[in-house]
């Protein structure tokens, strides 16, 4: 709930008002907690606030509850009770401004990106490459740039592997070894993608990070919600797709400094997929965005179930905490709740570690940093119920409110201009293709007699193949048909006997005659010599 210029989360059991500073909300911020203690509830308090305040929002649903955020709360009995509870008066029930996303555009906007923008380093881990096939896959991006040929779409990036494989030795001996096998790889990893609708997210128009940190005309933030309930089936899609989106900001967002409220504020949910079997260079990478992106002026907050999800060098550079319910039935989860109760400033009115095992759902251990950049002691508080609906937002009008967008009109459609997958097929020779797509239906037919044109005294010489345009016009007689030209005799040959009556008529002989009359012939003179010498001794 904004209000007093300032974010209004929680409030302790003795009435004490718990405030999310804006000016601190780019040093970012973590929401942990077991499954079904309030997480979801908190981050779209957070989000709604945000929104208020006139400052965008994106977001990931991967349940599909969080697309309520385009109706009004409901005023229940228990709203209501929980409102008066917490000594809240002002509170009112309203919509947000919502723009719906989705990468496979069924409830949403299409989201999309290009190969070339994607990079080869989250690329791999989309493909789940080896070192040896990233390695590989930089060469072929390296390769790409400096022959100009852009890879837009999954069909680009198809063709370019397909073309620096067929020229393999080639590409060695400038860029480095590459080889079939590892392009074969790295071609079946794309088929596994693409088999799983990856390559949906590829393309243009590209997504323009620029057209989500937008306000309403009242000076309200929009509330960008990507539909991520099939997307959450495919892991390592869904954590590509963050990681790029974080990495965009970073890259494109100018310098701002330190402001008094963020510019956009990301809350990624299911935050350890963006980490799990992530290798240690891409976590290098994540630090470095969420450490250096604050002087950009945008706030990212992360939810999982336990802090440990996250990486240590991460989770130090998250300033604001939301710490709901964690059970510890298990030796390793008692040793992540200590560990989660160690990161909070200690409060000597009670033990951190105990309240965090014995919270309700609704409930958490809050701590935020003041407005000098400090920890502030943990306090255990009720959080707000949220302003908007609970549940999933009605469909019809989820659907409405995407195609009356104008962003609809413009990502919905497709555009597929000149890349490297035209550039590869307009170097090929059309005449040269023609030969080729000819010589290998050759070699899958069996060559038959007519085929070739024998002549007694000469090995066959195949006919001149005759282009497909006129391979159904009749042809001349032989009889009317030009002298071919002779070429320049090799040595002296003995004339050509003189056709006989009785041979005219005669059907020519095929080779395998031929032979065979040879071989008798053969056959026939060793036997004759062997009789005679035989009939010499005697």
């Amino acid at each position: 709930m904004f209000t007093e210029d300032k974010i209004l989360v929680g409030v302790t059991a003795e009435g004490k008002r718990l405030f999310l500073n804006p000016r601190m909300a780019n040093r970012h911020g973590l929401i942990a907690g077991a499954t079904g203690t309030g997480k979801t509830v908190t981050l779209k308090v957070l989000a709604e606030s945000f929104s208020d305040m006139g400052v965008p929002v994106f977001l990931a649903d991967v349940k599909g509850d969080v697309s309520g955020m385009c109706q009004p709360g409901d005023a229940t009995e228990k709203m209501t009770q929980r409102l008066t509870q917490l000594g809240v008066s002002n509170f009112s029930f309203h919509a947000c401004p919502v723009r719906f996303w989705d990468v496979y555009a069924k409830h949403g906007i299409p989201v999309r990106t290009t190969i070339s923008e994607m990079g080869p380093m989250l690329l791999s881990r989309l493909l789940e490459l080896t070192q040896v096939q990233e390695g590989v896959l930089n060469l072929v991006f390296k390769i790409a740039d400096d022959e100009g040929k852009y890879l837009i779409d999954w069909k680009d990036l198809r063709s370019m592997l397909i073309y620096i494989g067929n020229r393999n030795q080639e590409y060695t001996l400038k860029y480095g070894n590459i080889t079939k096998q590892s392009v074969g790889a790295i071609q079946r990893a794309l088929l596994q993608v693409e088999t799983a609708g990856g390559e949906m997210f590829f393309g243009e128009p590209d997504l323009q990070l620029e057209d989500w940190i937008q306000c309403t005309s009242d000076g309200r933030g929009y509330v960008n919600i990507l539909h991520a309930v099939e997307l959450y089936r495919k892991p390592v899609l869904y954590a590509t797709f963050l990681l790029w989106m974080l990495g965009e900001l970073f890259e494109r967002l100018p310098e701002t400094g330190d402001l008094d409220k963020p510019k956009m504020v990301f809350f990624f949910d299911e935050a350890h997929l963006l980490f799990t079997d992530a290798p240690k260079v891409l976590v290098q990478k994540v630090e470095q965005v969420v450490r250096l992106i604050r002087s950009k002026g945008v706030g990212v907050f992360f939810i999982s179930q336990k802090p440990s999800d996250i990486p240590d060098s991460v989770l130090a550079q998250l300033g604001n905490r939301i710490q709901h319910a964690l059970r510890a039935y298990t030796p390793a989860e008692q040793k992540s709740l200590k560990s989660a109760a160690s990161s909070f400033r200690k409060n000597p009115a009670f033990d951190t570690e105990t309240a965090i095992s014995e919270l309700g759902t609704g409930e958490a251990v809050v701590s935020f940093l003041d407005e000098k950049g400090r920890p502030e002691i943990v306090e255990m508080a009720k959080i707000l119920p949220p302003a908007t609906y609970l549940g999933e937002a009605d469909e019809k009008l989820r659907m409405e409110l995407t195609r009356n967008n104008p962003f609809f009109r413009r990502y919905s459609q497709t555009v597929d201009r000149y890349s490297a997958y035209e550039m590869i097929g307009s170097e090929s020779d059309p005449a040269a293709e023609e030969e080729a797509r000819h010589q290998e239906e050759m070699r899958r037919v069996k060559p038959s007699q007519q085929d070739y044109d024998y002549d007694y005294d000469y090995a066959p010489t195949p006919r001149p193949r005759i282009p497909s345009g006129q391979r159904q016009m009749p042809q001349m007689p032989r009889s009317k048909q030009p002298p071919a030209p002779k070429s320049a005799p090799t040595s002296k040959k003995a004339p050509e006997p003189k056709e006989t009556p009785a041979k005219r008529g005669r059907p020519k002989k095929t080779t395998s005659e031929k032979v065979t009359d040879s071989v008798i012939r053969t056959l026939g003179k060793c036997l004759e010599r062997t009789l005679l010498g035989i009939l010499k001794k005697k």
